[in-house]
């Protein structure tokens, strides 16, 4: 036997014990009460079938109904089943370009800033799925391997920022691969990614990239992040403020722009989609409904055992209890009671 609140059985000896030293208290405290109201002839005559078995029994009776009802509040639980847990989805890995470009402030707050909305809002969509998160720059590295605990996910994801990764630049490429080693080995049919970043590639690697992961038949969708009219770069973030702005080595401010073109054809080697980050996120809709169409696998199976509550029986034995204590009179009629009821 088990219970739901073990801590309530403690209660169960000190109540055990201090009832009937209550009951012969309040027993004694009444009777003195009385004798001090009336004579002993007169308490005679009032308390005629007056009987103090019967009392007793009543004090056993409400003790006892006591005693079941904080048994049935510590929740007893008997007998048991095995119940197994299944979760079906796919596995899905978010790279994030977190390079000095993802400053640029064309979409508020910045390019970076608007990337993990994105991402945050995308892992309230997901049930039953895993997620992995990479992070990039000139370089990429798993930030968060695949795990159903969207939670830790997104504990790795608030912590990104532009120095997450040391290297300079953007490579696309090594983001793809660094994605692609993260799913490891297995069917690769129940596997996606999401791009997320401004498409600007300095590494030259990314068809390349996306052809491999074409070929293992796993879909990468794209989301451009950012304007094609250009946006210089903060260098402290705060839109050219103490920092002012990035420049090259001829002393010119450097403008950013998003390079629709590279993931246009990354989306399309991978048979994935391509979509501009804008503020209502209905992109994010888009890839859901297409990721929902995917083959799910099962992701997670547990089996655990359940026991069964039998509070039930305890409650109802007393108030059966209760019942029984309401019907039992205090006194025992005599035949001196009923003489005369009938003449």
């Amino acid at each position: 036997m088990r219970f739901s609140r073990p801590e309530l059985l403690h209660a169960l000896w000190p109540v055990a014990i201090l009832l009937p030293i209550f009951f012969v208290w309040a027993f004694r405290s009444a009777d003195r009460a009385r004798r001090r109201l009336l004579d002993d002839a007169l308490v005679t005559r009032l308390a005629r079938g007056y009987d103090p078995g019967r009392r007793r029994l009543k004090a056993v009776v409400q003790g006892a109904a006591i005693l079941m009802a904080l048994f049935a509040l510590a929740g007893p639980r008997v007998g048991s089943r095995e119940i197994t847990m299944k979760r079906r989805g796919i596995d899905l890995i978010i790279a994030l370009d977190t390079s000095l470009s993802m400053r640029a402030q064309d979409i508020p707050p910045s390019r970076l800033g608007k990337a993990k909305r994105e991402v945050s809002a995308f892992l309230d969509r997901l049930d039953g799925d895993r997620i992995g998160l990479v992070a990039f720059a000139g370089d990429a590295f798993l930030q968060c391997p695949l795990t159903l605990d969207y939670g830790a996910a997104r504990m790795f994801l608030e912590v990104l920022d532009e120095n997450s990764v040391s290297r300079p630049g953007t490579n696309l490429g090594k983001a793809l691969h660094a994605g692609l080693s993260g799913f490891g080995e297995g069917e690769d049919k129940y596997k996606a990614m999401v791009l997320v970043t401004d498409g600007e590639d300095h590494g030259g690697s990314a068809l390349e990239a996306a052809e491999e992961a074409a070929r293992r038949g796993i879909r990468v969708y794209t989301i451009g992040v950012g304007s094609e009219s250009g946006e210089p770069i903060p260098l402290d973030g705060s839109g050219g403020g103490p920092g002012g702005y990035k420049k090259d080595r001829r002393g010119e401010i450097v403008m950013t722009a998003l390079d629709t073109g590279t993931l246009e054809r990354i989306a399309l080697t991978t048979g994935g989609e391509f979509h501009r980050a804008t503020t209502g996120e209905l992109e994010l809709d888009r890839i859901y409904e297409s990721l929902s169409r995917l083959e799910e696998r099962e992701v997670a199976s547990r089996a655990f055992t359940q026991y069964e509550e039998r509070f039930q029986f305890p409650l109802g034995l007393a108030l059966l209890l209760l019942l029984i204590d309401f019907a039992l009179p205090d006194r025992v009629r005599t035949k001196r009671d009923w003489e005369g009821r009938f003449a």
